[in-house]
């Protein structure tokens, strides 16, 4: 019976120490505070990986890729081109067959 009461005793040493912790004061907006540096760290970590392309950098992009594209595009409406072509597959006898048809 004696390990009974100091079981007894031991459950009421227990319940008592939980009465005597203190109340903990938190700060207003302690954990929005927390959640927002957490979140920080990973904003930083992606805003690295693009950072190298500014705004500056993206406007001489666009210019760069629309001066090519517009000089493909008069290089292709050239007729020259298209001579060469012609030529290139006489040349190595690529072309249609000219032949006569009787439904012309």
């Amino acid at each position: 019976m004696e390990t009974n009461k100091n079981i007894q005793d031991k459950i009421k040493d227990t319940l008592s120490s939980a009465d005597k912790i203190a109340q903990v004061n938190v700060p207003p907006f302690f954990k929005d505070k927390t959640l927002e540096l957490l979140f920080a760290e990973k904003e930083k970590k992606q805003s690295i990986l693009w950072s190298w392309f500014t705004p500056q950098f993206q406007i001489t992009t666009l210019i760069v890729v629309v001066a090519l594209n517009v000089f493909a595009i008069t290089q292709l409406d050239s007729n020259a081109s298209g001579d060469e072509i012609d030529e290139f597959a006489q040349t190595y006898s690529l072309s249609a067959a000219e032949y006569q048809s009787v439904f012309n």
